[in-house]
This record gives structure tokens, sequence and C-alpha cells, in this order.
């Protein structure tokens, strides 16, 4: 961290990159650390590069930066992002130094310096703990709190995750005496529209499960178009399958535009080799991947679902 804040004095421009279909934790990441370098170094020029997300939009919403000559001479800090090709904006390769702070099982050690634990269950607890080692150097605001939080609060689902310590709370308790609204975080992310209402209707009469406890939805373009939402409501219908009895595995499997992604996750057992296995990756219980057709699906269903009888077997 000490590398990293002598990194940030050193430059005027500082640019901040977030991933592709970004989540709560991303875009937490990206403001809550522009708010606190904004107001501790106002003579700095700090931008934010990358896509928005309606979900939490109220936090910040990003575009990509235009003006390529920017990049010549800046910093380049890249947060919540395992692997460079899922950045939102690449050219973090044409800054003079780029960082990478992260929290996610290391893949790709791209940049010139990587800053990476994962024991923290989110990037912006990262960022709220290198606001609170340089407190007497670096300003947290009450903007800076209110999107870190978001990032913590959603990238630990709410504070259930088994990921969540003792630094967790201590980062949320610092949050708030810093100005974060409780009831306004919650009214944001709580409020669903009746599309989203009637497509989670949907998810619970259609998922399947294997004979060992591996439980699934398939989400196809014609599912997203016949309802009407956007691909990110429909991302968030991962958690819909998560409390099935004796399935301690599910997964989201969403056709988007380009790709098939795989939303994969864990109440048990480690899954991120698997992720691995199909171009992913991620946290051992929350990871990532994608298959280059449907005709994968299959195949995957039968590795997941050996994966959870191997589980049950052992414990």
């Amino acid at each position: 961290m000490d590398h990293i804040l002598q990194k940030i004095k050193e430059y005027n421009t500082i640019i901040i990159h977030g991933h592709v279909r970004p989540d709560g934790d991303c875009i937490g990441s990206q403001y809550g650390l522009y708010h606190i370098l904004k107001a501790s170094f106002p003579q700095k020029n700090i931008i934010i590069t990358g896509t928005t997300s309606d979900y939490v939009s109220f936090v910040g919403a990003p575009s990509i930066l235009e003006d390529e000559s920017l990049f010549e001479n800046a910093l380049s800090i890249c947060v919540d992002c395992a692997t460079s090709e899922r950045l939102s904006d690449q050219r973090y390769v044409k800054s003079k130094y780029s960082i990478k702070i992260d929290h996610h099982i290391p893949v790709d050690d791209y940049g010139d310096y990587q800053y990476v634990d994962t024991t923290s269950p989110a990037c912006s607890q990262i960022i709220t703990e290198f606001y609170m080692k340089f407190s007497d150097q670096l300003i947290m605001n009450k903007e800076a709190a209110l999107a870190l939080y978001v990032g913590i609060y959603t990238d630990t689902g709410r504070f259930k995750f088994d990921s969540v310590n003792s630094r967790t709370f201590n980062a949320a308790a610092l949050l708030l005496d810093n100005g974060v609204d409780l009831g306004y975080v919650d009214n944001n992310l709580s409020i669903e529209t009746l599309k989203t209402l009637k497509l989670k209707g949907y998810a619970l009469s259609n998922f399947k499960y294997t004979d060992n406890g591996f439980a699934y939805l398939v989400i196809t373009r014609d599912i997203i178009n016949e309802y009407e939402v956007t691909d990110e409501e429909a991302a968030a219908l991962v958690s819909v399958i998560s409390t099935i009895e004796f399935c301690p595995v599910w997964a989201l499997f969403i056709e988007y535009p380009t790709e098939i992604r795989i939303r994969l996750r864990s109440r048990g057992p480690v899954i991120n080799l698997l992720a691995e296995e199909y171009h992913g990756g991620g946290h051992a219980k929350a990871s990532g991947a994608s298959l280059s057709n449907w005709d994968e699906l299959e195949g995957f269903v039968n590795k997941a679902d050996k994966l959870v009888l191997e589980y049950k077997n052992s414990l």
C-alpha cells in the first residue's frame, strides 16, 4: 500500500479502470477511490473510465474515456478485475505506470504492480483499508463512504457470505461513521420492477437440478427479450436459486449477444477450479466462466454434479 500511495502522489493524472459488466463492488471501488483522491489531491486530474451498471447507478455511472492522449503520462489503477481481458478499457497499457488492485484469486498478473488480497471479500474493503492505513494523509468524504459501503454490501451478499471477516465490519463501521445512510442504500438496492419480479417467477418455475444437487437456470436471449429486462437484471437471477435444500452449488447460464456467461456459486465445494476449465475463475465459492456454445452445457452440468457428489462424500 505504501508503494500505491507513493505512485498516486507522483502522478498528476490518475485513471481508474473497472471491468466489463461491472457489479456493485467494481463501481464502488472505482467511485470510492475516485472521491478519496479528489478530496485528498484536488489539484490532480482524477478520471474514471469504464462501463455503467444500472443496479448501482445511484453511486455513479462511468463512461469510456474519449481523450486517449490523457493516458500518455498517467497512472492507471485497475480495480476488482482478475484478468486484463475483462477490463472495459484496455488502454491501461498506454499509461506510463499501471497498478492492479484486486481480491480475486490471481490468474493474470497484469500491470506494473499488483496488490491482491484474497482474504478480502470485496475490493471496496481493500480501498477502505487503504484509506484507514493513510487516514492522516487522505480524506474520506460522504460520497466515497457511500460508494465503498455499496461495494462491500453487494459483494458480501449483504454481509451473508462466509468470506466476511472482522475487518469487513471494521471497514463498514468506519464508512457508517462517515455519513452512509443505510435506508438510502437499502431503498436503492431493494426496489424491483414488475418485469424483474415476473422474471423471478419464470426462474422459480424453470430451474433444474441434478441427482446429486447441482441447481442451475438457463436464460436465453429469447427469455430476456420476452420479459423485456436488461442483461444486468437477468444476471441477478443467480441469487434466486441460492437457497435450494440439498443443492450446495448453483449456477446461472445467461446468453449475452456475444457469449454465454456462467455465474457459479457455492455454499461448500470449491468451484473456482471448475470455472477455470471454462475460461473463467474467481473465488473459491463465487466464480464466473463461459461456454463456447450451448453444446458444452451438458458437460459442464455433469462436471458440477460430480463436484457436488465428491463434496458430499467427503463430509
